[in-house]
């Protein structure tokens, strides 16, 4: 199987099934004597397991992590880090009755086409379960991204239709962790809430948007024509399970801009050039210009659901019925925000690694 590696400079390979015995990730390319412990890694694993409120899979994971290599005494030594984290709460039986029908919406039927085999139990590698070894390798980026002044911040903007307020960077570091929706407008999560409850009760689930930050970048990351900083990040967003679109700065909202509305002018401030405008998210010409980057994320709803749907069960090759058990998120978005920050991390300390300019 191809594509499990991520990243030039820094790179990574996630490895691991959602009902084996474990899943992890080989980080390659981060520099030596950074200071690093299972702490710096934990504190993320811990905002994106389940189990943590009533709108995530009840799936009990205590996502534990272990550092196998690459640390001595504290510090990276320049050598690949391999992380684990055991599965202790799988439920694979669940899917035995439904291994021969594919799943609507999922890539059950996608990955038998094309490798003529798959783990049938809960999706096996196409689970979401796979990004805890995007988090955990984002945990190590974000701390290198941190000694350069760079901060990534993620929120949910909208979730069910119900759309929040424009927030202040500020609003979002105070409010996101408060909510289980991790919406930085408290009256907007407030009805984003009672919306999740309506679609569980439906036995439906609803999709959203993320918006991503990444603050402090400083001009001159990027390449200029196939590893563009802002196809770069796409690329990382979109590779994300769920994500359905991706849009950098105005976005498609661009497409109804004339040019004078579009440009972002240039100025003079504290003695240096800044944009008066944020249009372009952050990125020209496929270099950061020293603004905000400013990515969005539609993710959609969560294809497992209780109620009856059509599928064929390819053992003979007849249409059937499926109606799909186990535990699962009644929406995405919420647990989604710190896997979004991970990839826009990663793709950030590949480029800052990549600029000789730039070191630990």
């Amino acid at each position: 199987m191809m594509g499990n590696t991520f990243g030039k400079a820094f790179s990574i390979t996630t490895w691991g099934e959602s009902h084996g015995p474990a899943i992890g990730v080989v980080i390659d390319g981060c520099p030596p004597g950074l200071e690093l412990s299972e702490t710096d890694i934990q504190h993320e694993l811990d905002r994106r397991r389940p189990g943590q409120s009533e709108i995530t899979s009840p799936r009990q994971e205590e996502d534990r992590v272990e550092i196998l290599s690459g640390l001595f005494e504290g510090k990276t030594t320049g050598t690949p880090i391999a992380m684990l984290v055991r599965n202790k709460d799988a439920e694979p039986g669940k899917y035995d009755s439904i291994k021969n029908m594919p799943r609507p919406g999922h890539a059950d039927y996608t990955y038998q086409m094309k490798y003529g085999i798959r783990d049938h139990r809960g999706g096996g590698r196409s689970s979401a379960r796979e990004t805890i070894g995007r988090v955990a390798a984002g945990a190590v980026a974000k701390k290198i991204l941190t000694g350069h002044g760079i901060e990534i911040l993620a929120h949910v903007t909208e979730l069910g239709g119900i759309k929040a307020s424009p927030v202040h960077v500020d609003d979002i570091k105070a409010n996101v962790e408060s909510n289980p929706v991790r919406c930085a407008d408290p009256e907007a999560a407030k009805a984003m809430l009672e919306r999740i409850k309506q679609a569980r009760e439906n036995k439906d689930s609803i999709g959203g948007i993320v918006e991503i930050l990444a603050l402090g970048v400083p001009p001159g990351l990027g390449e200029p024509v196939f590893d563009k900083l802002d196809a770069d990040l796409a690329g990382a967003l979109m590779g994300i399970g769920a994500v359905k679109g991706v849009e950098v700065g105005s976005g498609f909202a661009a497409a109804t801009m004339t040019a004078s509305q579009m440009n972002d002018p240039f100025k003079i401030q504290d003695g240096k050039i800044v944009c008066t405008t944020n249009n372009a998210g952050g990125i020209l010409g496929g270099i950061s210009s020293g603004e905000t980057i400013v990515c969005r994320i539609a993710v959609k709803p969560t294809p497992s659901i209780a109620r009856p749907q059509n599928t064929v069960d390819m053992s003979d090759m007849s249409d059937t019925e499926i109606t799909i058990e186990g535990r699962h998120d009644p929406t995405i978005p919420p647990r989604i925000v710190p896997v979004a920050e991970a990839m826009t991390a990663l793709v950030l300390t590949d480029h800052l690694l990549r600029s000789q300019q730039y070191f630990i």
